[in-house]
């Protein structure tokens, strides 16, 4: 059963619930990073077991940061830091394997060294709106909310389109419980075409944690199936006990 565990960050460790892998441009051209978080616990075993045959078999750029990123679907970080930390012995300055190899750092834990590789990647002169994405969500994990709001924001000036900005600003709010603003970015996120269900099922809990559940119920309702709208409900009541904020909302619920 799928359940909206934490707010899901769009550049780093995105929990996305869509049903196929979706990639995640680079923003410059080059081989793209996909996103297989969204796929059944069986499916991302299954593309791990794929990809990394095709990378034993040609461990070139693409198969490095395809293999990687399955890894990463399924929690085995340090392995995909160590796939891509070979991909950057042979492609030293190549701007993909820099990216990929930062996002399997942050999820790794290993923050500092993620910033490091950013900072070398990113061009003052010419930044790259994944790149500091991925650096403004790397920050919010370590509490930088400021910061990174920042980041997403010189990104939006080079990719105003890009719902995955939005996403992760609307988010960054919310981890610094400003929940007004947290809905507003959302809702521009969820705009665009292109939006993910994540986005959405994030929108949802930010309305929730407002107290305003019936429109949280709703917004699950369209995604999910009865049992884990139940189970989202039940995560958000659990959220705002832990935050002592439960009898508050309540109080002030029409």
């Amino acid at each position: 059963m799928q359940k909206l565990r934490v707010l899901a960050l769009a550049g780093v460790a995105a929990i996305a619930l869509n049903a196929c892998a979706s990639p995640r441009g680079a923003g410059g051209g080059g081989t793209a990073t996909p996103d297989f978080s969204g796929m059944s616990n069986a499916a991302k075993h299954a593309a791990v077991q794929d990809l990394g045959a095709k990378y034993q078999k040609s461990p070139n750029k693409q198969s490095a940061i395809y293999f990687a990123a399955a890894l990463r679907a399924v929690g085995q970080t340090g392995q995909a830091v160590s796939v891509l930390e070979k991909a950057r012995l042979q492609y030293k300055n190549d701007f993909d394997v820099a990216l990929a190899y930062a996002k399997a750092l942050a999820a790794d834990g290993r923050f500092d060294r993620a910033l490091n590789v950013l900072d070398v990647t990113i061009r003052p002169e010419r930044p790259n709106w994944n790149a500091l994405s991925v650096k403004g969500a790397i920050f919010d994990q370590m509490g930088r909310n400021a910061e990174a709001r920042t980041l997403y924001n010189q990104a939006l000036v080079i990719a105003p389109n890009e719902p995955s900005l939005y996403a992760n600003l609307g988010l960054s709010f919310a981890m610094s419980n400003q929940l007004d603003q947290a809905e507003a970015a959302l809702r521009r996120a969820i705009s665009f075409p292109k939006a993910s269900r994540k986005v959405r099922l994030n929108l949802a809990l930010v309305i929730g944690l407002q107290g305003r559940f019936d429109g949280a119920r709703s917004i699950y309702a369209r995604e999910l199936p009865p049992e884990d709208v139940e189970a989202n409900m039940a995560y958000i009541r659990a959220l705002l006990t832990q935050q002592n904020k439960w009898d508050r909302i309540k109080g002030s619920s029409n």
